[in-house]
């Protein structure tokens, strides 16, 4: 058969963005976070393959643009320019006016990086919103992103029992592209640079395929959205990220509000609701208890000063742990873990950048068992890494040379009390962003600068694990809102467009409110909108949503076109008969 050369790029022509939104969808999430090159000198953040195409398929999107062919068009998108605009000021404002960046290249280049890196993350919105033409082309997406988290399943369980390798970066030299392999009691990560992250992603992904669950008519696609959900819960489980397990159950919690506000009566609404919400908690608690040994320990944490609340929860898990291995035992299902192990438990090919990773890396993942908890130290740390610190000295000769002196760490009051994650964003990082934000109410501090000692330090990296607090650090009272203001649009208006359309394609707006408000709860405790593979699939997803809401309103405008035509016309008729009669 031969294939007509004109029609077959005329099609793409038509179908270009659809095909490069469906390959970011799944590429970004799926392909590790290896490195490029630095732009920064010594930065933890560095330009990456997903980069170049993003770029790419932007330089696409305006040319599409230009030439009539897409859409651009939308109340969303006046937001976002109205916050990147923001951004922008406080930068300006943070070298010029109330300074905390120097005029320098380094510090000027590190802080518009962050504002590029927003700038890219919008880029997903711009071209999935260009590329829904009608509903055809949203569930070719949304059945993309269903099988992109499944196939993100898949390698977390790879990686978890079979040594599959993990690309990190949690620390500086991680984000090399150092390859690693989990130990057993290790937080799987997936594809993703940190276990935080992948549990994010799986808040937005889970929601919008529960949605989709409840949502489908025909029997083999409900189970498959099901064994899917099920699926990527005990990923969620196994990253052992307590906010992410309570946000999903939020963001789970508002897909059943509204999907049993379609029901008939306010009876069958309450009934179906209800049940609804306790199958989820009740298939989230027993999955907790069967796989998430982490998860458990973690929340133990938080029940060490209530005895009696302490003592039962034990209990429980203790039970289904011996019930698991017996039904393991029983079934001939439990093996050896990983049979063929490469190597040690890191392989990275050691060169001149690696001479010091053996005081960097350690083997943190590793959950030791104690009888009773060690109070000379925080509950969530297990081993007591001494605090290794670089000091210069000077031979007889006159050459410098560095040595490595161990001291003892020191436990704050709140690590104490709460775990040391928690004390970190007490002690440090949320005062600093409350710093910021008392620097410049209006514009902020200005991007990357809430975690610097002084005016001249450059920081390496950039966290505050509240999105909330850093957004207001950085970008002041003015970015706060018009980020926030984007989001909460979009939901306003894909609740919109849940009350006029009951239909399945309803199911994508129930699963992006539920996916943001979800997001939003994990906001409190990560920088869920700053972390690019989280931040790429969310603004893609609200750009299907976004396009969705404009159809279905574009095609309410014209049936009200229609009926006002018609009843022009039957107007006219009467008259011209009312003449007649005359």
């Amino acid at each position: 058969m031969k294939i007509n050369l004109k029609l077959a790029l005329s099609w793409i022509d038509d179908h270009i963005l659809l095909i490069l939104s469906g390959f970011l969808i799944v590429f970004i999430p799926l392909f590790p976070k290896i490195p490029l090159a630095e732009l920064i000198p010594g930065y933890i953040v560095r330009m990456r393959i997903e980069d170049v195409f993003v770029a790419i398929t932007a330089v696409v999107w305006i040319i599409q643009v230009l030439r009539g062919k897409a859409k651009w068009k939308s109340l969303i998108f006046w937001v976002i320019i109205a916050y990147l605009l923001i951004g922008f000021l406080s930068i300006l404002s943070a070298i010029f006016i109330t300074p905390s960046i120097p005029l320098e290249l380094l510090h000027v280049g590190k802080t518009s990086l962050h504002w590029l890196r927003y700038l890219e993350y919008f880029v997903l919105f711009l071209i999935t919103f260009s590329a829904i033409k009608s509903k055809k082309d949203v569930r070719i997406l949304v059945n993309i992103i269903a099988l992109t988290t499944l196939a993100v399943v898949v390698y977390g369980y790879g990686q978890r029992y079979h040594y599959w390798p993990v690309y990190s970066t949690m620390n500086r030299e991680f984000s090399k592209g150092v390859r690693l392999y989990l130990t057993e009691n290790a937080r799987v990560q997936s594809t993703f640079a940190g276990h935080y992250d992948l549990a994010a992603y799986l808040v937005i992904t889970l929601n919008l395929i529960l949605a989709l669950a409840y949502k489908q008519s025909k029997k083999t696609k409900k189970i498959a959205a099901h064994t899917v959900h099920f699926l990527g819960l005990w990923l969620l489980i196994t990253t052992a990220s307590r906010v992410s397990y309570v946000a999903y159950f939020v963001g789970a919690l508002a897909v059943i509000a509204l999907v049993a506000s379609e029901k008939e009566t306010l009876a069958k609404r309450i009934k179906w609701g209800l049940s609804q919400s306790f199958l989820i908690l009740a298939l989230v608690i027993i999955m907790t208890f069967l796989f998430g040994a982490d998860m458990q320990e973690r929340f133990l944490h938080v029940f060490r000063g209530y005895p009696q609340v302490e003592q039962t929860y034990t209990a429980v898990g203790d039970f289904f742990s011996e019930t698991t291995e017996q039904f393991l035992i029983a079934t001939n299902l439990k093996s050896d873990r990983k049979k063929e192990v490469p190597g040690d438990w890191i392989a990275v090919e050691l060169d001149e950048d690696y001479q010091d990773l053996d005081d960097v890396l350690t083997k943190t993942d590793e959950r030791p068992v104690e009888e009773k908890p060690d109070r000379t130290r925080p509950d969530d740390v297990y081993v007591d890494v001494p605090v290794t610190t670089r000091v210069a000295t000077e031979s007889a000769d006159g050459t410098t040379e560095y040595i490595y002196l161990k001291t003892e760490r020191t436990w704050s009051e709140n690590a104490m009390k709460y775990g040391l994650s928690t004390a970190i964003r007490l002690d440090t990082l949320w005062p600093n962003a409350l710093e910021g934000f008392r620097h410049n109410p209006l514009l902020g501090k200005g991007y990357a600068t809430l975690n610097k000692e002084t005016f001249m330090h450059f920081t390496e990296a950039e966290s505050t694990d509240n999105n909330f607090l850093r957004t207001l650090g950085e970008t002041g009272l003015l970015g706060f809102i018009s980020f926030y203001a984007i989001i909460t649009l979009a939901m306003y208006l894909a609740y919109k467009f849940h009350q006029v359309d009951r239909t399945y394609t309803s199911a994508i707006s129930i699963g992006f409110i539920g996916a943001s408000i979800g997001l939003l709860v994990n906001a409190l405790y990560i920088d869920v909108f700053a972390a690019s593979k989280v931040a790429f699939t969310y603004w893609a997803i609200t750009g299907i949503v976004m396009a969705l809401y404009y159809q279905g309103r574009n095609k309410q405008k014209l049936q009200n076109l229609t009926l006002v035509s018609r009843f022009q016309k039957l107007k006219s008729e009467i008259k011209t008969k009312l003449k007649i009669a005359s």
